[in-house]
């Protein structure tokens, strides 16, 4: 199931505090930029997620969020560099601003 017109209005309001956004479809998901950075994703599932680099994914781990990880038959477990937003994050665009222009000074 690809996101709608409406999952992408929300993702845009929850980042309103982080300049110069867009998005892009990609894989049935979506990717969120500021200034044409990439820094986080929605699947297709409705999960939203945070890019993490450099000091930034101490900061993601210590804050309990989960980071993605996925498992292709007869290999080892990937880890992606992208945090399962918390829920409070999720109802919270101050939160999650804060979150998202803290993780773009690591990108």
């Amino acid at each position: 199931m690809a996101i709608s017109e409406e999952e992408i209005d929300h993702i845009l309001d929850l980042f309103s505090g982080v300049n110069d956004l867009s998005t892009r479809k990609m894989f049935g998901g979506i990717g969120v930029y500021s200034s044409g950075t990439i820094f986080a994703v929605m699947m297709r599932d409705g999960r939203l997620m945070l890019k993490g680099r450099g000091d930034m994914i101490a900061r993601l781990d210590a804050l309990g969020m989960k980071r993605w990880t996925y498992q292709r038959p007869g290999k080892s477990e990937t880890a992606m560099p992208y945090w399962i937003l918390p829920e409070s994050a999720l109802e919270d665009s101050e939160e999650a601003s804060a979150l998202a222009r803290e993780a773009l000074t690591h990108l």
